[in-house]
């Protein structure tokens, strides 16, 4: 039988760091901090996006002109978060 993880609730993407560190130099610590980065940057709602961005671009020296339609060309490619499901919901993802 295959041996199994011990995975905790603090670590919930150890794969995803271990496949880093083995396909990167990134350290462990590192490669943590780039998942959550990563994690945290596609969790972001729409709202944070825009205002982040509008951050951004003014910072560049756009008007606002130009930075609100640059962004409404960007949303449209942005990750969407899904919506919470229920147990139920999510039961029957997995078994139709």
């Amino acid at each position: 039988m295959p041996e199994r993880r011990n995975r905790s609730a603090d670590a919930p993407h150890d794969d995803l760091v271990d496949h880093l560190v083995r396909s990167t130099p990134l350290q462990r610590g590192e490669a943590a901090r780039v998942v959550l980065d990563v994690l945290a940057y596609f969790d972001e709602t729409t709202e944070e996006f825009v205002r982040r961005r509008h951050r951004e671009l003014q910072s560049q020296g756009l008007r606002n002109e130009e930075i609100f339609e640059r962004i409404r060309h960007e949303l449209p490619h942005r990750a969407v978060t899904p919506p919470a499901l229920s147990a139920r919901q999510l039961r029957r993802l997995v078994y139709g």
